[in-house]
Formats: C-alpha cells, sequence, structure tokens
C-alpha cells in the first residue's frame, strides 16, 4: 500500500536553520521551523488540513454574504461552503491539487489552474514561490486571468504563528492599523470603526491578554518600502513577524478561539490579505484582472527564537 498523506504530495525545502514545508493540496504551508523551533501551528503529514492552517485563500479571501454577487451587471452564485453561516468563505483553491513547477534546495514553486465554474465563470492560473534565506521566508503569488472578459480577484493566506511555551494570552501584539471591521453573527462587515485609545489598538504593541479577535484591521500604517508587518512578541523577547508588501491593505487576526482540542487559543492566524471580508459584493479593494493580466504579490515571516 502506497503511504497516504491528506494533503498530497511534501515538498521540503531548507536553508541554514530554517526548513519549510509546502503541500499538493491547496498548494499551502505545512510547516516552517527555524533552529528546530516550529514557529508555524501547522498540522502532521498524516493529518488532514485544520482550520484552514497555511492555505491560500483566493480568488477571495474571507466571507461571502450568502455566496452570491454581481460582477459587471452579471449575477454570479457561489456553493455555500460555510453552511452554518450562509456563506462562501475562503475561495476555491483551498483544497484544489497545485504542482510543483521548479525546485531547488531552499525554493519551491506550485501552480494551480483554476477552472471556470458556476459562481465564477473566469480561469486564472496561480502560481506561488516559496524561499528561504538569511532573512527568513518569503512567499511570493502570481495571479493570471486566461479567461476572455475581466475577472474579480483578490488574495489571503492563512498562517497561523506561535511561540512555544508562550500562552496567547502572554503575547505582546503589534498591528499597525488604525481600523477595523465591525461584523454581524454571520462575521460580514456592517461597518467600521477607528481603533485609536480602544481595546482593539495595536498600532503599539502590547499584551493580547484575554481579547478574543476574528478581526479585519485596514487603513494600515505603512512602511517606507510600502508594505506593512504584524508581530508577536514573548515576554523574554523572542519574536515572530509576519510581513507584507504594498500588495496587501488588510490583515485579519484570529486568536483560535472558536477551535476546539489542543487547537483552542493556541496560536493566531495573522492574515495579510488584498481586500476585506465580502469583497465580492461591495468592491472595496477589489481587484480587476483583465485577459492576460498578471498580479503579483509578496508576504513572509521571519522569526527570533532565542531570547
Amino acid at each position: 500500500m502506497t503511504n497516504f498523506h491528506p494533503s498530497g504530495t511534501q515538498w521540503t525545502i531548507a536553508h541554514g536553520v530554517q526548513t519549510a514545508t509546502v503541500v499538493e493540496v491547496g498548494g499551502g504551508l505545512r510547516g516552517y521551523t527555524v533552529d528546530g523551533v516550529e514557529v508555524l501551528d501547522g498540522y502532521g503529514e498524516d493529518e488532514l488540513c485544520p482550520a484552514g492552517a497555511g492555505q491560500t485563500l483566493a480568488p477571495w479571501p474571507n466571507r461571502v454574504r450568502d455566496g452570491y454577487y454581481r460582477y459587471d451587471g452579471q449575477p454570479h452564485q457561489l456553493s455555500l461552503t460555510e453552511p452554518a453561516l450562509h456563506n462562501a468563505i475562503h475561495g476555491l483553491v483551498h483544497w484544489l491539487p497545485w504542482t510543483a513547477v521548479e525546485q531547488t534546495e531552499d525554493a519551491v514553486t506550485v501552480e494551480c489552474v483554476l477552472h471556470a465554474r458556476p459562481g465564477y465563470p473566469w480561469q486564472l492560473r496561480l502560481r506561488t514561490a516559496y524561499s528561504l534565506d538569511d532573512a527568513g521566508l518569503r512567499i511570493s503569488h502570481t495571479a493570471v486571468n486566461e479567461a476572455p472578459t475581466a475577472a474579480p480577484f483578490g488574495l489571503g493566506v492563512h498562517p497561523y504563528l506561535h511561540i512555544p511555551g508562550v500562552s496567547v494570552d502572554d503575547l505582546v501584539l503589534h498591528v499597525p492599523a488604525r481600523t477595523r471591521l465591525l461584523v454581524d453573527g454571520r462575521m460580514l462587515p456592517i461597518g467600521a470603526a477607528k481603533v485609536a485609545g480602544g481595546e482593539f489598538d495595536f498600532t503599539e504593541a502590547r499584551r493580547l491578554g484575554a481579547l478574543e479577535l476574528d478581526t479585519a484591521f485596514g487603513d494600515v500604517v505603512r512602511e517606507d518600502d510600502g508594505g506593512s508587518a504584524v508581530s508577536i512578541t514573548a515576554p523574554d523577547g523572542r519574536t515572530v513577524r509576519v510581513w507584507a508588501d504594498e500588495n496587501f491593505g488588510w490583515w485579519q487576526l484570529f486568536t483560535s478561539h472558536t477551535l476546539t482540542g489542543p487547537r483552542h487559543r493556541r496560536s493566531i492566524a495573522i492574515e495579510p490579505m488584498t481586500c476585506p471580508p465580502d469583497a465580492l459584493r461591495s468592491g472595496r479593494d477589489l481587484i480587476t484582472l483583465d485577459p492576460g493580466q498578471l498580479w503579483a504579490g509578496t508576504w513572509g515571516i521571519s522569526a527570533r527564537t532565542a531570547a
């Protein structure tokens, strides 16, 4: 009997004290270690990917209300992949097979063709390049519209990060964002609020405490290169930093409080997104990909694992 891995083929890359594992199913990131420390709260090769861990979310991140939207005057109905809340969630490629098209010792590029389907009648060619260097793990995405008409597009990713031995409550969190979205009981946006001075204000790094987050942060504070970064820091100074370039204008933070079992509030999903939840309906920061047009965006993870 052949070995069975729920996440399919495994591609492991290495550079110095770092290793990362990319998987066939969803083209996602299953593990990332630095100095033998698991920076990513991933999953085993014998496990089914839990709670979106490490997945790529395209052609939209987060949720679409009722799975219904209109684009260029035409109605589209997506399958309701979050039936309890009557939403379509996390795009269409996170359970599709991806193929390795390039691989070296410290890098691998995987590709997926998203064919037209009910609810999304466009064809996209998606690539994700994972690479390791002295600065950490770098992930670069491209998307090309291979359909004859313009396509709506957004992308996000879903890595869970932790610092082993440190509870979520004790992490010092920095989120460079001036606003957060307000949501209804279906986790869909109904408004926005400034974070200044409130319990959701992490523009200056501070201890998270018991606060529960499943929150989209916007109006990000840009660094000199146009990008932004979210970080978690342990009391002893160990730090994990997730950065994203200028093509990502939103951060979703999820404190795993609704997960059950050992993953309950064990790590924080730090999710760079190009657009907010429900962007297919609202159009907010939604990307229009013309026929043949290529979009590209890059994010990454770095860690200091010693105190």
